[in-house]
């Protein structure tokens, strides 16, 4: 269905690409407010298992379907990476209703004002309190790390697909504008004012990403400290590759854009950046 906000047949404008033998995006185009263009991105990681996991699903068509099916089709894993991109979650879990889904605090209860929505069982909620001590299962947890950025405004979930070194990730890093996504339209990415004047506050391209990193500073961080103390761990991190939800994946040098990025936070900056930063 066309809105304002997922413009377009969803099997139309839909950009399935295989980015590693076990990583699969779905990008699509979206639109923020109905005015600035963010686009949208699901992503299909495959455990050696054979068991998938999708982070931030997207419309279920029929050749996501079939793309899955391809893979061996054995969804166990469904993740609301925070508390916006959770709108498929019930179309999945219908779909696979063995699947486990992992999703932030506070989630479940925003859905049930929703009739659509509402009492879709979750199986793992992370929280503050059990962020460091919560295991998923075994052949998830050997592949896939996950950091909880509880101190961020959405409630982030970020997850790291060790053998391939990716991170994947929703709200944490945009990085506009999204290209990919609207490749199978006839909007420009770029097109608008409001896209036009957003753009550059969260592009992740550096140097120096000024913006951006005002912007995670100053609007996304409820609890600075939490989140430098994510940000901290994440660093720890062997990745390359970031997969964000908005904006075009960043194919290699992602720890080096994630690092700046988020400098301020890595050195535990406490006062207001000054302009000579810019």
């Amino acid at each position: 269905m066309s809105s304002k906000l997922f413009p377009g047949d969803p099997n139309k404008v839909m950009v399935i690409r295989q980015v590693t033998k076990d990583i699969t995006t779905l990008s699509v185009p979206f639109s923020r407010f109905g005015l600035i263009k963010f686009g949208g991105r699901a992503t299909l990681v495959k455990l050696a298992t054979g068991n998938m996991l999708v982070v931030s699903p997207v419309a279920l068509t029929s050749e996501v379907q079939q793309t899955i099916a391809s893979q061996g089709g054995r969804i166990k894993y469904i993740a609301a990476p925070d508390l916006e991109h959770h709108i498929y979650l019930t179309a999945w879990k219908k779909a696979f209703p063995d699947a486990e889904i992992i999703a932030p605090e506070g989630l479940y209860e925003k859905r049930q004002s929703k009739p659509d929505q509402k009492d879709t069982q979750f199986s793992h909620i992370l929280t503050k309190a059990n962020k460091r001590d919560i295991h998923i299962s075994e052949e998830f947890d050997r592949e896939i790390d996950i950091e909880y950025v509880d101190g961020h405004g959405n409630k982030e979930i970020v997850f790291l697909h060790k053998p391939s070194r990716t991170m994947i990730q929703a709200d944490l890093i945009f990085n506009l504008p999204a290209k990919e996504q609207y490749s199978r339209t006839n909007e420009s990415p770029t097109s608008g004012i409001f896209t036009k004047l957003f753009t550059p506050l969260i592009s992740a391209n550096p140097p120096p990403a000024t913006w951006h990193k005002r912007f995670v500073w100053y609007i996304t961080a409820n609890d600075r400290k939490s989140v430098g103390d994510s940000v901290v761990r994440i660093n720890t991190w062997d990745f390359d590759r970031i997969i964000p939800c908005h904006g075009d994946i960043i194919e290699t040098g992602g720890k080096a854009v994630f690092q700046n990025v988020f400098e301020w936070f890595l050195e535990g900056k406490k006062k207001k950046p000054q302009r000579q930063e810019q």
